[in-house]
C-alpha cells in the first residue's frame, strides 16, 4: 500500500488575523486547519484558579508563541498546487491589511526546505490534456501532438497554474469554447501565465496578464517566450487591474470568491460589449454568492462548469 508523506505549513498571523486568514484558506481549498493562539491559552490559564502545578512547562511556552494556522500538504501534485495557492493568498492578504493588523502573513515549511520543494514537484508533473484540444506539457517532457491538439510548453516553477488543478482546467475548457480567433484577453491573477498562453494558442490575438506576485510575473513571461508568444503578451505586477488600460474581448479571473466579487464592479470597464468574463477559483459552497455579485453588474450567465468541488462561471456582458 502506497504511503503519502506530508509537509507541515505554518502560517504566521495574529489573533485578529485568524478570521480573515482562515476564511481565505477555505476559499483556496483548505477547509480544515489547526490553530495555535496565545490568547486562547491565556483564557485557559484564567480558568485554572491558580493551580499552575498541573500545567506542563511546554504548554506554558504557548503564552509567548506567535499565532499560527497550520495546514498539511501531501507530497504530490495536489500539494504543489496547494502551496502555490497559499503563497498567492498571503500576498493578497498583505495587500488588504493596510494597518498591519494580521501579523507578518508568512509561511514556513517543516519537513522540507522550500528550495527543495521548488524542484521536487517536477516528478509529479506530466503532460495533461485539459479539454478537447489543449495539452499542457512540461518543458522537459516530450509529447507528440495528436490530430487537432495544441501543445503548451510550461515551466510553472513556484507560480500557480500547472493545468492539473480543477479550477485551471475548468478555465482552459471554457476558453476552448469562447476563443474563435483574434481576441484580446485580460488575465487577472495570471500565475504561471497558463490562461493567457492557452488563449493565444487557441487563436486569441493578444493577452495582458496581471499578478500580485513578482515571481509569477517573471515566470509568466518566461513561459510566453517558451511558446514563442512573447510578442503577443504583456505581464504586469499589481493588484487586479490597477495597471491595465483598454478594453478586451475576454477577461479571466481564476482567483478566489472574495477577490472576484471585489473586482466584479470594475469588469465592465475593461470588457467590450458582448465580451466574456470567465471566473474560477471558486469553491462550490460560494458559487451562488459569486454568481449573484457578477449578475448585479449587468452580466448574464452563459455556462457553469464543476469539477472536484471547484466551479468556473462564464458570463457575457
Amino acid at each position: 500500500m502506497e504511503t503519502t508523506n506530508w509537509t507541515q505549513v505554518d502560517i504566521f498571523t495574529t489573533t485578529v488575523g485568524l478570521e480573515p486568514v482562515g476564511a481565505a484558506l477555505m476559499d483556496v481549498g483548505f477547509p480544515a486547519f489547526a490553530i495555535q493562539d496565545a490568547a486562547d491559552f491565556e483564557q485557559f490559564l484564567e480558568g485554572k484558579n491558580g493551580h499552575w502545578d498541573y500545567i506542563d512547562d511546554d504548554l506554558m511556552k504557548l503564552r509567548e508563541a506567535e499565532t499560527t494556522i497550520t495546514v498539511y500538504l501531501p507530497d504530490n501534485q495536489q500539494g504543489v498546487d496547494g502551496l502555490a495557492a497559499i503563497r498567492e493568498m498571503l500576498l493578497r492578504l498583505k495587500g488588504l491589511d493596510g494597518e498591519s493588523l494580521w501579523g507578518r502573513l508568512e509561511c514556513q515549511l517543516t519537513g522540507v526546505q522550500e528550495e527543495d520543494w521548488a524542484f521536487a514537484w517536477k516528478k509529479y508533473y506530466k503532460p495533461v490534456k485539459t479539454g478537447e484540444r489543449l495539452v499542457i506539457c512540461p518543458s522537459w517532457e516530450e509529447y507528440m501532438a495528436g490530430e487537432n491538439e495544441v501543445v503548451m510548453r510550461l515551466d510553472p516553477g513556484m507560480a500557480f497554474g500547472t493545468g492539473t488543478h480543477d479550477s485551471t482546467r475548468l478555465c482552459l475548457g471554457a476558453l476552448e469554447d469562447v476563443v474563435t480567433g483574434g481576441e484580446a484577453v485580460l488575465d487577472i491573477g495570471c500565475g504561471s501565465g497558463i490562461l493567457s498562453i492557452g488563449a493565444l494558442l487557441l487563436g486569441a490575438g493578444s493577452a495582458v496578464g496581471v499578478d500580485i506576485d513578482q515571481v509569477a510575473v517573471r515566470v509568466a513571461g518566461e513561459n510566453a517566450e517558451l511558446n514563442g508568444l512573447a510578442d503577443k503578451t504583456q505581464f504586469h505586477c499589481g493588484d487586479l487591474a490597477e495597471k491595465v488600460t483598454g478594453q478586451y474581448d475576454i477577461v479571466c479571473a481564476n482567483i478566489v470568491a472574495d477577490i472576484i466579487m471585489r473586482f466584479a464592479p470594475d469588469v465592465p470597464r475593461y470588457l467590450k460589449k458582448g465580451g466574456h468574463f470567465l471566473t474560477s477559483g471558486i469553491i462550490d459552497a460560494r458559487a451562488d454568492e459569486v454568481l449573484e455579485a457578477v449578475k448585479a453588474q449587468g452580466f448574464t450567465l452563459k455556462s457553469r462548469r464543476d469539477s472536484g468541488g471547484w466551479v468556473a462561471l462564464l458570463f457575457v456582458l
